[in-house]
C-alpha cells in the first residue's frame, strides 16, 4: 500500500501561498556572525535573498553593522524569519517593496 508523503502535502500548500517582495534591514549587534546569519536564512529557513547593501565591521570575531536584504516570501516563511531574528535579539525593519509598472 502506498501512503502519501506528508512533507509533499506541506510543500504543495506552501507553493500556493501568495508571496510578497520585502526589503529587510537587520542590525548586527555582535551576537551573531554575518556569515552565520546568511547561512541560516538561506539553508535552514529556505529563504532566497539578495544582499542590497552591507556595512559590516568585525571586532574580535563579532559582526557589527547593518545589512539590507531583498526577499520574496510568503507570510508563513516571513513569520519564521521574524521569530528567528527576535529569538537571537537582532533588530530588523521591514518595508514592502512595490514596483510601479508604466504602460
Amino acid at each position: 500500500m502506498i501512503t502519501p508523503n506528508p512533507n509533499l502535502q506541506v510543500l504543495q500548500n506552501k507553493i500556493n501561498l501568495p508571496k510578497k517582495e520585502l526589503l529587510l534591514e537587520i542590525e548586527l549587534n555582535g551576537k551573531m556572525k554575518f556569515e552565520h546569519l546568511m547561512h541560516m536564512i538561506y539553508n535552514q529557513l529556505g529563504i532566497c535573498h539578495r544582499v542590497l547593501s552591507a556595512n559590516v565591521e568585525y571586532v574580535n570575531g563579532y559582526s557589527f553593522g547593518s545589512v539590507q536584504l531583498y526577499i520574496n516570501v510568503n507570510s508563513e516563511d516571513y513569520q519564521q524569519l521574524e521569530f528567528y531574528l527576535n529569538k537571537n535579539k537582532l533588530l530588523s525593519t521591514t518595508v514592502e517593496y512595490v514596483c510601479r509598472k508604466y504602460s
